[in-house]
Parts: structure tokens; sequence; C-alpha cells
């Protein structure tokens, strides 16, 4: 296409709201615009790389089996009711009444709808195994969207579900999944990790997310050489146990000293010899959570233990413990205990439950009564729970996730075949999503430099831009043409940029838009018969001679 005929408004600053980095590159290449918070306006650009993300992902999917089918993204709150997540999911979830005064749904995504569809379709063990899949629009109201692309409220997402017999064929669809994901992302151009995950929301037995390693991301996974790879929400590790003093309860005035620092510090104890209490309101009563001092509560692990929680608020901690927050502890506290794992066998400080007092020589589990579970965060530079090399933590981006839901939503909606022996059985089913927009953020993320974005071959929105730097003469314009016609001939998507602007700005943009070949076409090119070419993401510059330039680009890009 001819760059005269392509809207793409680009801009030399950055966008003032944007922080990350794709953010900034995807609004000044005039690739998106946003409309509000959270909701994006794809341009021209920004739609062919969707596009070609799309491509990849169905090409992929129907490599493995995977029917493509489409459901609505309106749906009656029945279905949620039945599998109760209607209850479960909070203000996350669009709801609605139409006309009729029915309560309605705005997808954010659709094990739902598709079980319905199973359960009415399914019916003998002969019609199983089964994977369907979509590229639809989903719905999230997001509470705090940022980060351009990357947390929206509307988003395409390719979801696919797996239904199977039983378990083991139910690890054959996820371990199909795995490969397809790979490939994937493999072929988009991005480096990631596949981690161990909570499957949160969407529930069942096992689940993994797909990370693109970026600053810009808001996950944080953790690592190990040996290969074990966990989100940090349930990631374990073995922390190094300090050096413990001798058991024996005493207390000690410790006035006005609340924090861990200034406990640490007045008592000339390290934070990791102190217990940090900290009172959380469960739907069952109070929990009071414990962790070491140099420590921090994962609040996911907590929730798997006592579902949705809160902090209790200083009120709460007067009414429960009989003391102001900071002297909070768990000797002689009523309420149900949870301590971390790092605190057995130890003797810590703690709170009194008495104000200006803590108490010192304190062992959990003999000293009071608790349980015992992992519900601290993951430091960088603990032993791996594997082999005990030192893991590292690392920000990434999520740009896919698979889950082995069971019988978690085919149960309550009634999804079930007759086996071989007539007998009706429930339907084992897993779910799997990507999101295109993420897998573009992140390429953008990790690949862009100082000037701006440079697209991995598969996913630009052009292979090359074919730069004419003086439309005006007749000359350099044929020879432009030329190559421009002989390229697309060749199946090589070119940019023929024929705008009427000066050659400074067209090579600005050229290195904004990140096309993977530069390709220049100007006086010199004319008189010697020869085009420049320049590989955007390595800088390495060519010289073809023009009459053979289309075939020497087509076998430079097939080398990339």
């Amino acid at each position: 296409m001819r760059a005269t005929q392509i809207f793409f408004p680009t801009l030399k600053e950055d966008p003032a709201e944007a922080e990350a980095v794709s953010h900034k590159l995807m609004v000044r290449a005039g690739m998106v615009r946003q409309l509000a918070a959270g909701l994006y306006i794809y341009l021209p650009l920004g739609v062919r790389v969707m596009d070609k993300i799309c491509a990849i992902i169905r090409e992929e999917m129907d490599a493995i089996g995977a029917q493509e089918i489409s459901m609505p993204v309106l749906q009656p709150a029945e279905i949620w009711q039945q599998t109760g997540r209607w209850q479960e999911i909070g203000d996350e979830m669009f709801r609605l009444k139409d006309r009729g005064g029915r309560d309605m749904v705005l997808a954010m995504t659709h094990e739902e709808v598709i079980t319905w569809l199973a359960s009415h379709e399914i019916r003998s063990y002969r019609d199983l195994p089964q994977i369907w899949y979509q590229i639809q629009t989903k719905l999230r109201d997001e509470a705090r969207p940022k980060s351009g692309i990357l947390r929206t409220r509307e988003f395409i997402m390719k979801d696919s579900y797996s239904f199977d017999t039983g378990i083991d064929a139910l690890e054959h669809s996820y371990q199909r999944h795995i490969e397809a994901y790979s490939r994937i992302y493999e072929r988009c151009g991005i480096r990631f990790y596949m981690v161990e995950s909570d499957p949160g929301m969407m529930g069942g037995a096992t689940a993994h997310e797909f990370m693109a390693p970026s600053a810009a991301g808001e996950d944080e996974v953790a690592l190990c050489s040996c290969g074990y790879a966990a989100n940090v929400e349930l990631a374990i590790s073995m922390p190094e146990n300090p050096p413990y003093p001798e058991p024996g309860v005493v207390e000690v005035e410790t006035p006005d000293v609340r924090t861990i620092e200034e406990v640490s510090s007045f008592l000339s104890v390290a934070p990791s010899l102190l217990i940090k209490s900290l009172l959380i309101m469960a739907k069952d009563g109070p929990v009071l959570a414990m962790v070491r001092g140099d420590q921090e509560l994962q609040e996911s692990k907590l929730n798997r233990i006592i579902g949705e929680h809160r902090p209790a608020n200083a009120e709460e901690i007067r009414e429960i413990a009989g003391t102001e927050p900071g002297f909070i502890g768990p000797l002689d506290l009523k309420v149900r205990k949870i301590a971390d794992k790092s605190l057995e066998g130890g003797v810590f400080v703690a709170g009194a439950n008495r104000n200006g007092f803590h108490v010192q020589g304190l062992v959990p589990d003999k000293d009071f009564e608790t349980e015992f579970a992992d519900i601290r965060r993951v430091k960088a530079d603990e032993k791996c729970p594997n082999c005990g090399t030192r893991l590292s933590l690392e920000q990434v981006i999520e740009v896919g996730n698979i889950f082995k839901l069971g019988t978690k939503y085919s149960k309550p909606l009634g999804a079930t075949y007759l086996d071989e022996n007539g007998k009706e059985q429930t339907v084992v089913m897993g779910s799997y999503g990507i999101g295109p927009a993420r897998i573009a953020a992140a390429a953008v993320e990790q690949l862009s430099d100082g000037q701006g974005i440079v697209w991995p071959v598969n996913i630009a929105p052009f292979s090359v831009h074919l730069a004419l730097l003086q439309p005006a003469d007749e000359l350099q314009a044929a020879a432009a043409e030329k190559l421009y016609t002989e390229l697309e001939a060749a199946g090589v998507e070119t940019m023929l940029d024929d705008r009427a602007i000066s050659v400074g700005v067209k090579f600005a943009d050229a290195e904004l838009l990140g096309f993977p070949i530069r390709v220049t076409i100007g006086k010199r090119s004319v008189a010697d018969g020869s085009v420049e070419v320049l590989v955007r993401s390595s800088g390495d510059e060519f010289k073809y001679a023009m009459d053979s330039a289309a075939a020497d680009i087509q076998n430079l890009l097939e080398s990339l």
C-alpha cells in the first residue's frame, strides 16, 4: 500500500499519561488511540498487527484439531448463577438487565456458555474429544486500567475449551495446547516462560501462565536455572533460617515502638527474628496470619486457605486483641492462627497484646497453637524448592493462560456423556486463553529501542518500508514504483512511502514504525542503479542492484 493512502498519524512526543514503552510507541506510531479509560481504537496499522497475530493463532489452533466457533458476548445470568460465579466474581463483571428485567452479563470469559453448548450437544463418548475455540471480544470492568493496551476494559481474546472423557485425556489436550502456545509465541517473535499459576476465579486443579519478560509487566515470577518457574502468587522457596536465641517467654517494654523496623532497632534484634502478626477478617471469623518480620504476606496464598478476606481495622484490633495496632501477637489470642512455614521450629519476638509491650523467646506451636502453611511472598536469592539454587524474580506480562478445569463447570451445567457401557459420565474440561493485544505490546516492550518499535517479521504491519525520498522526481518515482510492484508480486507486504515530506521526517517515521526492512530510493539510487537496504533490528546495511533487489530483499526477509 501507499503511505498516502494509509491513515497513520504519527506523533513526535510521548502521550502525557503513558508510562509503558508499548503505550508510548503505539500511540506515537499512530496504531491506537484512547477513547476512554481502558477503551482503545485500533487504527489501520494496529489492526494489521492484530490480524497477523490472530492468523498465527488460528493456524496453530487448527493444527491441533481445534474448531473455530463464535459465542455471544451478551449472556443470561442464569448460567453464571448455576456455576456460582455470578456470586463469586465482584465488580469486575459488567452486569445489566434487558428490557424484560432479566439479569444479563457482558462476558469476561466463556466457560459457562461453552459448557451449556456441550451439555446440549455432546451425548456419547464417540463425540469426544472436542476442542472448540473463538477469537472474541471480552469485557472486564478493570478498577485501574493502565499501560495502554496491556490492561483494558474491552479486549480481544482467543479462548479455547477442551472436552474429554477423563483426566488422562485432558492431560493430552493440555499438552497439545502447551505445544501450540509455544509455537505461537515463537512465531510472534517474543521471549516467554511457562510458569505455574493460581487458577483463581477460573477454578480447577492445575493452571499455568505464559509470561513475557518485561519491565512493564504487572506480574512477577520466580525462576530457577533447573527449570522451576512459578508466579509469585504461589511460588515457594527455602529461606535461610537466622540464628535463634534461647527460648523462654519474657515480656519486655517497648513504648511507642510499633513497626518491625522500630522494634528491631529498639531491641537490637534482626527483623528475621520477629513475627509480623496481621489480623485478618475472613468470612468465618478473624484470623491471625503470621510471617517473619523480614517477609511479606502473599494474599493469594492466604486466600486459598481462608477465602476472601480483608485486613482488620484499628477498631477491630482493639476489640479482638485488646490492644492498639502494632502490639498484637499470637500469645493468648483467641482466634484462628496461621503461621508461615518459615516460623516452624524458630524462636521469635512478637506483640504482647498489651499496649507498649512485646514478648521475646516465643516458640510457635509450643507457646501458642497454630497451623503452619506457606503464606509468604517468595524473595529473590532464596533457595529453589527443587534444587536449592538461588531463585531470581522477574517482571513479566501475562500473554496466555491454561487451566485444567476438570468438572467445575460440566457438573453444575450438566455436561455429560454415555461411556462404552452406557453409563452416564461427566465431561472433563480444560480452558485456554491468549491475548493478541498483549502479544503485540510484549513485542514492543521487548524489542523496541530509542528510535521506536522493532517489529518481529511475522507480525509487522508491513515487511518493507520503501522510502521514496523525492516523489516529485520522475526517475526516482519510476524506480520506486517498479520495485514496489515487484515486491508486491513476490508476496512481500510493502508500504511505499510516497508522502511529500522531508527526508528527515520520513526516516524518523521509518524508525518509529519499525518495519523489519527499510529500502531507500533517492538520487543516488537512480544514478547507480541500486537501492540501499537497512535491517531495522540489527542496523545492518546492504546495497542491492535495482534489477535483483526484489529477490534479494525477499531472501533477506526470510533470513531474519
